[in-house]
């Protein structure tokens, strides 16, 4: 028996690859091109497979790694097998991949033009039998979304890709011209830091929510100067309660009220775009800004809550965010969301749609202003809100109509028990 390292293989001008998941450990007996490890550059996942049979021995890296070429992952225990003589040097085949890199070179099975020697590419995170449906359909895997376990692409998104493609045959030619990549180096010093995880993750999301949903922002005021005078009299019960009791969850209890009298903002499209999925839960998404960047943790049924509760809720999903302990299930299932800048300060904002919602309102810091009432000016308490939705199922006479009625409920809180 004799021991094997497994090397990272040649990366190309890649300079290093995350490990974001060990399918081994010692003890465990793999066959050739069992999966070891998966490592996920900038742009794709791919499993990294075992060059030969045998039992592992040691696994030498862990989930959250930085792996670079030629570094050893994984030591095996191996048969005793006669020298193989080096294949014929032949033409990189166009498909072959980093990943892919650790097979004993072969001759292609048909003529390819190989590739320039510094261009190296990672497939798409897929299963073989996933790839083989792809190449059936002449499916292109990088313009698929995968939907699976750690970005994985499935059969259904393959089915889904050829479905809105069959049904949107023109979308081909509207691709986003990039940006041109600028040495900024030139002009004087620079320094490249990474983004968070969670603006990575975000980053695309937001995108394609740009892209996909036509945007339209209303802004309005709303006179809180009573609506204050009592939330601030609550203050001592807030204290005796163990909660932050702000604007915030008075505008939660009034917004499902508003939703259930304007069912199209609580509401999704169809994969179709031509029917309206309305949601008969109010199960709202709150904005929540972390060290690592800005998540969007959902509390369910609204409706059924009242002022502490929503309070409650509020200040426990807040505490789990920031500490990075939030479940899958707490960022699913929105079907409105709400991003509050009261505690940081400035004035209107322009919020993007948490697509596939429809709609989502911004909060801003409440400002004394001067307010004519007929006769004279008054100070008042304004709270400013921004209100963005989808063009194609929101109008703006809607938007007004929403808008204003939601500033009615904060106005009057008497209004919320009839």
């Amino acid at each position: 028996m004799a021991i094997k390292e497994v090397c990272v293989p040649p990366l190309g001008n890649v300079a290093a690859v995350d490990v974001i998941e060990v399918l081994v450990k010692p003890g465990d007996q793999v066959n050739a091109e069992s999966p070891l490890i998966t490592l996920e550059s900038d742009k794709a996942s791919m499993d990294m497979p075992s060059p030969t049979a045998g039992t592992v021995k040691e696994v030498l890296v862990k989930v959250g790694d930085k792996v670079q070429e030629g570094m050893p992952v994984v030591r095996l225990e191996v048969g005793e097998s006669p020298p193989v003589e080096a294949a014929p040097t032949a033409p990189e085949p166009a498909q072959q991949t980093v990943l892919e890199a650790v097979k004993p070179p072969a001759p292609p099975p048909f003529t390819t033009i190989p590739k320039p020697a510094d261009v190296v590419e990672l497939l798409p995170y897929a299963s073989p039998a996933v790839r083989k449906f792809a190449r059936k359909l002449g499916v292109d895997l990088h313009k698929v979304q995968g939907t699976g376990p750690k970005g994985r692409i499935l059969r259904e998104d393959v089915e889904g890709f050829v479905k809105a493609r069959l049904q949107a045959p023109s979308a081909e030619g509207w691709a986003v011209p990039q940006v041109p990549e600028v040495d900024f180096a030139q002009f004087g010093p620079v320094e490249r830091i990474s983004l968070t995880r969670i603006k990575r993750l975000t980053g695309p999301h937001l995108r394609r929510a740009w892209l996909n949903a036509p945007q339209v922002t209303q802004h309005h005021e709303i006179d809180v100067t009573e609506l204050e005078a009592f939330r601030t009299s609550l203050q001592p019960e807030a204290e005796k309660r163990d909660v932050k009791l702000t604007l915030l969850a008075f505008v939660l209890k009034a917004l499902p009220k508003v939703l259930a009298e304007f069912p199209s903002f609580n509401a999704s499209l169809d994969a179709s775009g031509q029917d309206l999925i309305l949601k008969r839960y109010f199960h709202i998404g709150v904005a929540v800004a972390t060290p690592e960047g800005l998540v969007v943790p959902v509390i369910r049924d609204v409706d059924r809550k009242g002022v502490w509760a929503i309070a409650q809720a509020l200040k426990e999903i807040s505490t789990r965010a920031r500490a990075g302990k939030l479940k899958t299930d707490d960022l699913q299932g929105g079907s409105f969301s709400v991003s509050s800048l009261g505690g940081i300060g400035g004035g209107f904002f322009t919020p993007i749609v948490n697509v596939p919602e429809v709609a989502i309102l911004g909060l801003s810091r409440v400002r004394m202003q001067p307010v004519w009432d007929g006769k004279q000016f008054l100070p008042r308490l304004m709270l400013p809100v921004s209100l963005s939705y989808d063009h194609r199922v929101i109008d703006g006479a809607e938007g007004a109509q929403f808008i204003v009625r939601l500033g009615e409920l904060l106005q009057d809180l008497r209004q919320l028990v009839l």
